[in-house]
């Protein structure tokens, strides 16, 4: 991993653009900057072409002879299918909406980050391909030929892009961007190129149901350990099932909660909530993952890695589907689900079997969201709180970049902290459908790409620094597990005192269960401050 410059270093940040044009400037692979390629076994694994052992440093990338040939088979094939991408490819006036919009351009100063920049980069192909102005005049209307270094800037900058969505907000067009960059992923992965930290969890999850390729044996053992915990913090033993036939509910976490901090303490109080309000519900260790990694791959994979949930639903023989704290799941599940593998007609509208709610929202997909069912709960008065127990947290709430922009989930996730802990909100410009990502999202985090990565995620850290400095906050909460795994480190570089959690972490601190013993310590064991009100209030009772 290259080493990662100072705060201040990256702070220097130069907005000035090259003196060369930007069809004349050739991309350079910084360390720090780009991901390691896809590894040969992940791409055998489910049936990926040119599988080989490279990198994108060399000189040599061992493309197949007819490479070129390929592409643009593959732009033809794609421009037929998808309506919307011959759409994207013509009607951008390059009217600069989007170009201070992306953090990375933010973060990096670089004029190839601005989302219509980074589009160009495939539209100037497609201008040559398609157009009668682009064959003519090539160069002069932004045409040019597909060669190898514009492959190696399509690799560098396609897989600089969060596929956060946020530039299409201020498109006045309505451009997707993210759309724009999946397709490049898609042609790139025709001739083999693509990242490892994406090959990686989609091959994992395709051969053993979850990202981090965790046998079902494996699984258990997680949930076992996370019941010890609970157990140990409450008092009060849960009694979980898998693969039960039956049940009325399939409950679809995503993985990186179940393996790791600290998404693992978010799952505990989902858990716990289930278990207070008695839910008929069962896992998979088959689909033992909500998460989709097809999402940064192509449409093909997305649609047969989202396939096994409902696959596991229909042999599992259950009502709905009750999601977790995911990001990038609920833009496939909302926006992709029907056109993919939909309608589930097998299963049953959503209906809360506490309030009798039902979620006509989900009446295509079956499947809700975990922050739409404990809202839901809070409204009709079903969950015992006991706010304090969260004193000394004073929290923010980042809005993961899918369930905001792509499902609109804004205001279950504000709800539910409401009643659970002291919160603030970050500027408005920052929240919302303006949420910044949290920098290394769609493949993008992890530890060669580091430096890029707090460059990305600059944006989001100055809009918490604001609300530190402003009302003390030192805790920050989504509902994306990625956001859970990439904001630790991006908060201890840039807003040291901060640390990062899921909104079920504070509503199982504050849950109040039947049968717990008295309540210590909060999910991560550490000791409740409200106790120290309580021994003050003792003593001065004596």
């Amino acid at each position: 991993m290259a080493k990662l410059p100072k705060p201040a270093e990256l702070l220097k940040i130069d907005y000035k653009p090259p003196e060369t044009g930007w069809m004349d400037t050739p991309v350079e692979f910084k360390p720090g900057t780009y991901s390691y390629a896809g590894k040969p076994e992940s791409l055998n694994l489910i049936g990926f072409p040119n599988p080989r052992t490279w990198q994108p440093t060399d000189d040599d990338w061992q493309l197949p002879e007819n490479w070129q040939e390929i592409i643009l088979d593959g732009l033809r094939d794609r421009l037929e299918r998808f309506r919307s991408l011959k759409l994207f490819m013509d009607i951008c006036v390059r009217c600069g909406a989007c170009a201070d919009k992306c953090h990375f351009y933010l973060g990096s100063g670089d004029p190839k980050n601005m989302p219509v920049l980074r589009a160009e980069l495939l539209r100037s192909v497609y201008r040559k391909e398609y157009t009668l102005a682009g064959k003519l005049m090539a160069k002069m209307v932004g045409a040019r030929e597909l060669t190898l270094p514009v492959l190696k800037e399509w690799f560098y900058y396609f897989f600089q892009c969060t596929e956060c969505r946020r530039c299409s907000v201020f498109c006045p067009y309505g451009i997707d961007t993210a759309e724009i960059t999946m397709i490049a992923r898609e042609l790139l992965n025709l001739v083999g190129l693509n990242i490892d930290w994406v090959m990686g969890p989609v091959s994992a999850c395709y051969m053993k149901g979850n990202h981090l390729g965790i046998q079902p044996h494996g699984v258990v053992d997680s949930f076992d350990m996370a019941l010890d915990d609970i157990e140990d913090i409450t008092g009060v033993r849960l009694d979980l099932s898998f693969n039960r036939k039956g049940a009325e509910i399939l409950y679809v976490p995503p993985s990186g909660d179940v393996f790791a901090t600290p998404g693992t303490y978010s799952l505990m109080g989902q858990l716990m909530l289930f278990h207070e309000m008695g839910l008929d519900y069962t896992l998979s260790t088959y689909n033992s993952e909500g998460g989709n990694f097809g999402l940064f791959t192509s449409n093909e994979m997305m649609k047969r890695l989202n396939a096994k949930i409902y696959a596991e639903a229909k042999r599992l023989g259950v009502k709905w589907i009750l999601g977790g704290e995911c990001g990038h799941m609920w833009r496939v599940i909302n926006q992709y689900m029907d056109t993919m593998n939909g309608p589930a007609d097998f299963l049953e509208v959503p209906v809360s079997p506490i309030t009798g709610t039902r979620f006509e929202n989900a009446k295509s997909t079956k499947m809700i969201h975990v922050t739409e069912f404990t809202a839901d709960l809070l409204r009709h008065n079903k969950i015992k709180l006991d706010p304090s127990r969260n004193k000394g947290i004073i929290a923010t709430y980042h809005d993961s970049c899918n369930p905001a922009r792509a499902m609109g989930l804004m205001e279950e996730p504000r709800y539910i902290l409401d009643h659970c802990v002291e919160w603030h909100e970050m500027p408005e410009d920052t929240i919302r459908e303006k949420t910044f990502c949290c920098g290394g999202g769609a493949g993008l985090g992890n530890d060669e790409n580091m430096e890029m990565r707090m460059r990305g995620g600059f944006p989001r850290a100055n809009a918490v620094k604001y609300v530190h400095e402003k009302h003390g906050v030192n805790m920050l909460a989504c509902v994306c597990a990625i956001d859970r795994a990439t904001l630790p480190p991006l908060m201890r570089y840039w807003v040291p005192g901060v640390e990062v959690c899921g909104v079920h972490e504070l509503l199982g601190n504050a849950l109040i269960m039947k049968g717990e013993k008295k309540r210590e310590e909060n999910l991560r064991f550490e000791p409740l401050q409200n106790l120290e009100d309580e021994v003050a209030e003792e003593d001065a009772n004596v």
